[in-house]
C-alpha cells in the first residue's frame, strides 16, 4: 500500500465533544489539557525509552517490525493447515482467546462457520476461552476431532484453564488413535514450561511458535498468538502489522495535539481526575463488536492497580464497559444520557461498511415507516451513531470518536496499536506498572490451593481456617 492509500485509510480521533467549547461547564477546559501536557510528554518519553524491553514487558512495541521470518513461517504453516484440516480450534484464555476472536469477527464473514465450504474457503474456526463443561461438550458435538487442528496457547503451560482444555482434547484424540503432534500446534515459551516438557516427551515432534518474553497476553494479538489463527483464516497478517506500524508513526510526537493515542490517554487521565470512573467503548459495527471485549481486558488488567511505583496506595483505573451501536442505544444509552456524570464514551465510527444494503420503498401511507425507503442501512447506522454522540454532547456527557475509514486488516492493525499505546501512555501518567497483574495471580493461587496443587498447602490451610460463612447473610 503506497503512502496515498495509507492516508486514505488513516484512523483518526475527534475529541470535540470532550471539550468545554462543546459541553460547556461539563467539558474539559483547554487549560486542563495544558496542565497535563508535561505529564503526557513524560509518559511518551517513558514508552519511547523502554520500547522493546522484555524485562518491562514492552516487547509488544516492536512487533510490527521484528517478525519477518516468523510471519513467513506462519504463512507456510497456515497454508498446510487450511489444506489438511476441516476445523481449527484455539485452546486458550484471556488475551490468547480474546485477540483471535476479535480479529476473526472483524475481518471474516459474520456467519463464517455457517457458509458452505466453497464460500468459506478455509477450516471452521472456534475459540475455547472458558472451562464451562457445557461449552466443551458443545464444541465436541460440532467438530470431528481427528479432522481438527488444535492451537494450544500458554506461555508457561501452567494456565489451569488452557491445560484443562488440552488434557480433555488430548484424551479424545488418543482414544481416536491420533498422534497428538499431527493435530496440535503449541504457542508457548521458547525453551521452558510445561508445553515444552510435553513436546520433549514426544521427541520434539510438535510444531511450536514462541510467545515472546516481553509480550503479555493482553498485548499478544500481533505475535504468533494472534497471527497464526488469523493466517489460517486467510487474513492478511502482513497488512495488519503494516497498519500497526503506520499508527506507531502517527504517534511519534510527544505533543497531545499531534499524537492520537497520547490525546486519548490525556483525555482519559483528566477525566479520571474529574471523577469519571467508567470507560465505555462503543463501536458502531458488528464486525468490531469484539474489539470492545478485547479492549476491556487490555484496559482493566493494565490500569487496575492498588499501588504506584513508589508503593503508594492509589487504587488506580476506571471500569471498562463494552457496548455496541446501535444495539445498546436501546439498552444502555438512557443511562449514559441521564444517569450519573461518571462516564467517558468512546465511539468507534466506520466510514464505509462492507456493503450498503438498500432499504426498500413501502408503507408510504405510514409516515413513521415510509420515510426510510430509498435510504440504505449504512446511512441509517451512521446517522444513529452521529445522533447518539450529539445527544450525549447536548446532555453534557463526555464522548469522543475514533474514526475508522473501513474495516480491513490495515485499519484493524492501526486501531489495536492506537488502543495499546493509549493504555501504555495512561499507565505511565498514573505512575503504575501497566504490565503486571497481581490481582489475577492471587485468584490463580487460591484456585490451585482449592484443587490441591502441590506447593499450595499453606494457602489451602489458610482458606480452610477462614471464619465460617454466617448463615445470617444467606437467603
Amino acid at each position: 500500500m503506497d503512502c496515498k492509500d495509507k492516508e486514505k485509510m488513516r484512523v483518526g480521533v475527534d475529541f470535540n465533544y470532550m471539550m468545554e467549547k462543546s459541553l460547556g461547564e461539563k467539558g474539559i477546559k483547554d487549560s486542563e489539557l495544558e496542565a497535563v501536557k508535561g505529564k503526557a510528554a513524560a509518559a511518551f518519553d517513558y514508552v519511547k525509552k523502554n520500547r522493546g524491553r522484555d524485562d518491562l514487558f514492552m516487547g509488544w512495541t516492536e512487533l510490527p517490525y521484528n517478525q519477518d521470518e516468523i510471519v513467513a513461517d506462519i504463512l507456510e504453516t497456515a497454508a498446510a493447515v487450511r489444506k489438511k484440516f476441516k476445523y481449527f480450534v484455539v485452546l486458550g484464555i484471556g488475551g490468547s482467546a480474546l485477540g483471535p476472536i476479535m480479529a476473526f469477527n472483524a475481518l471474516k464473514h459474520l456467519r463464517y462457520n455457517e457458509l458452505p465450504d466453497e464460500k468459506r474457503g478455509g477450516p471452521k474456526f472456534y475459540v475455547e476461552d472458558n472451562v464451562d463443561p457445557v461449552r466443551m461438550q458443545a464444541l465436541l458435538d460440532v467438530i470431528e476431532p481427528e479432522k481438527t487442528c488444535f492451537n494450544v496457547i500458554s506461555k508457561s503451560g501452567a494456565t489451569s484453564e488452557t491445560m484443562t482444555q488440552y488434557l480433555i482434547i488430548a484424551d479424545v484424540l488418543k482414544k481416536k488413535g491420533v498422534n497428538l503432534p499431527e493435530n496440535m500446534i503449541f504457542t508457548t515459551d521458547a525453551s521452558r514450561g510445561n508445553l515444552i516438557k510435553i513436546d520433549k516427551s514426544f521427541g520434539g515432534a510438535f510444531k511450536k511458535y514462541v510467545l515472546p518474553d516481553g509480550v503479555g497476553g493482553r498485548f499478544s494479538e500481533m505475535c504468533p498468538v494472534g497471527l497464526l489463527p488469523a493466517a489460517v483464516l486467510g487474513i492478511d497478517i502482513k497488512a495488519m502489522l503494516d497498519g500497526a506500524a503506520y499508527m506507531d508513526k502517527l504517534c511519534s510526537s510527544p505533543e497531545i495535539s499531534e499524537n492520537p493515542a497520547l490525546a486519548c490517554a490525556a483525555l482519559q487521565y483528566v477525566s479520571m481526575n474529574n471523577g469519571k470512573n467508567i470507560n465505555v467503548l462503543m463501536p458502531y459495527s458488528d464486525n468490531l463488536k469484539y474489539i470492545a471485549d478485547w479492549y476491556c481486558q487490555l484496559w482493566a488488567e493494565s490500569l487496575g492497580k492498588a499501588v504506584d511505583y513508589e508503593g503508594n496506595t492509589v487504587n488506580a483505573g476506571t471500569t471498562p464497559v463494552k457496548s455496541l451501536g446501535v444495539t445498546d442505544q436501546h439498552s444502555q444509552v438512557q443511562l449514559y444520557t441521564e444517569g450519573p456524570y461518571d462516564k467517558v464514551i468512546t465511539f468507534i465510527s466506520v466510514g464505509k461498511y462492507g456493503c450498503e444494503m438498500p432499504i426498500a420503498h413501502g408503507c408510504e401511507d405510514i409516515p413513521d415507516v415510509g420515510f426510510l425507503g430509498g435510504h440504505t442501512m449504512q446511512e441509517l447506522i451512521k446517522a444513529e451513531n452521529k445522533a447518539t454522540a450529539y445527544a450525549l454532547m447536548r446532555a453534557g456527557r463526555l464522548n469522543y470518536t475514533i474514526n475508522v475509514p473501513e474495516v480491513n486488516e490495515f485499519t484493524l492493525g492501526q486501531l489495536m496499536f492506537l488502543l495499546e499505546l493509549q493504555t501504555a501512555y495512561t499507565g505511565a501518567m498514573l505512575n503504575i506498572n501497566t504490565y503486571n497483574q497481581p490481582g489475577v495471580e492471587n485468584g490463580k493461587k487460591a484456585t490451585f490451593a482449592l484443587l490441591g496443587k502441590s506447593g499450595y498447602e499453606a494457602q489451602k490451610a489458610e482458606m480452610d481456617s477462614a471464619p465460617a460463612l454466617d448463615n445470617k447473610y444467606v437467603v
